[in-house]
C-alpha cells in the first residue's frame, strides 16, 4: 500500500530556542476537521526527509519511502480554522522531531485528517475552576484550551503553572503574561529549575513546578485554596512531575479522573 501524500504546508516556523519550535501547519486542498481543545493531531514525514544539524545520527536509517508519524497536542484554538499549531521539542536521537526541525516555511508535511484525545475540559463542570500544570511542551494543549474557553472577567478562574529548565524554554510566555494582564480571573506562574545558567538574573520563581501548589501560589492569587469541591487540575509533561503532583493532590482528597470513576485530576501521559 502506497504511503499517503504530504497533504499540508508549513505556514510558520517560530524558533523558541534551538530545541523548541512552534509549527503552524495548513492543509492543502482539504478542510481542517473540528476538534476539542486538548486533543492531538498526527504529523508525519518520510524517512528520506533531512534531519536538523543538532540531531544525532540514526542507529538504524529510516525507510526512505515510509512515513514516520507521531502524535502532538494541538496548541491553537479550535475556533481558528485556517491552521493547526504544534509546540515541539527536539529529541536529538528521535526519528521524527529532527526532521520536523529541518522544515522551513513552505515545506510540505503530512497531517492526519483525524484528531482525537480525551484530555479536554469536556468532563469539567462549567462552574469549576481550572488549574493547568505543565512542564516543557506539555503546555501545548493548555494554550488551545485557554484561547478557546477563557472568558476574561468571568467567575471561573484559570491558572497556568509552567515549569522548564531555563527561561528560554518557556514557550508562549509573552502570550500568557498578556492574558494575565488582561484577565483578572487568570494567573500565570512560570518556574525554572536551573537559574544558575541564566545569562541575566531570573526575577521569577525557581524550583520545580509541582512544588508551587504547596507554596500557596494559587492561594495568594485567588484568595482561597483550591479544593476538590471547587477546582479541577490538569497535568501534562514529565512523568516525575505528574506522579509527584498526583501524590500531593491525593493528600488533599483529589482523585484521578477515569471513564469509570470521575475525579478532579486529569492527566496526559505522553512520554
Amino acid at each position: 500500500m502506497a504511503e499517503p501524500a504530504l497533504n499540508a504546508v508549513v505556514a510558520l516556523r517560530n524558533e523558541i530556542s534551538p530545541w523548541l519550535i512552534i509549527l503552524r501547519v495548513v492543509p492543502d486542498g482539504w478542510s481542517l476537521p473540528s476538534f476539542i481543545p486538548g486533543q492531538f493531531g498526527v504529523l508525519g514525514l518520510p524517512g528520506s526527509a533531512g534531519r536538523c544539524a543538532l540531531s544525532e545520527p540514526e542507529e538504524t536509517p529510516a525507510d526512505p519511502a515510509k512515513l514516520i508519524r507521531r502524535a502532538y497536542s494541538i496548541a491553537s484554538s479550535s475556533r481558528t480554522r485556517e491552521y493547526i499549531e504544534f509546540y515541539v521539542a527536539l529529541v536529538t536521537t528521535g526519528a521524527l522531531t529532527p526532521r520536523l526541525f529541518a522544515l522551513k516555511i513552505g515545506d510540505r508535511v503530512w497531517l492526519s485528517p483525524k484528531i482525537t484525545g480525551i484530555f479536554t475540559l469536556e468532563q469539567v463542570p462549567a462552574h469549576k475552576n481550572v488549574v493547568l500544570i505543565a512542564t516543557g511542551t506539555g503546555l501545548a494543549p493548555y494554550m488551545s484550551m485557554l484561547t478557546t474557553h477563557l472568558v476574561c472577567g468571568s467567575p471561573r478562574r484559570f491558572a497556568v503553572l509552567h515549569g522548564a529548565r531555563h527561561s528560554w524554554d518557556l514557550g508562549y510566555r509573552s502570550e500568557l503574561m498578556t492574558l494575565q494582564h488582561l484577565c483578572p480571573n487568570f494567573i500565570y506562574t512560570p518556574v525554572i529549575s536551573r537559574p544558575q545558567n541564566e545569562p541575566v538574573a531570573w526575577p521569577g520563581v525557581t524550583g520545580y513546578v509541582q512544588d508551587l501548589w504547596n507554596e500557596g501560589v494559587i492561594d495568594k492569587a485567588w484568595g482561597f485554596h483550591p479544593t476538590p469541591e471547587n477546582t479541577h487540575v490538569f497535568l501534562c509533561g514529565s512523568p516525575s512531575m505528574i506522579e509527584g503532583t498526583v501524590e500531593i493532590l491525593g493528600v488533599e482528597g483529589f482523585t484521578e479522573h477515569s471513564a469509570k470513576q470521575p475525579g478532579q485530576i486529569h492527566v496526559e501521559r505522553y512520554w
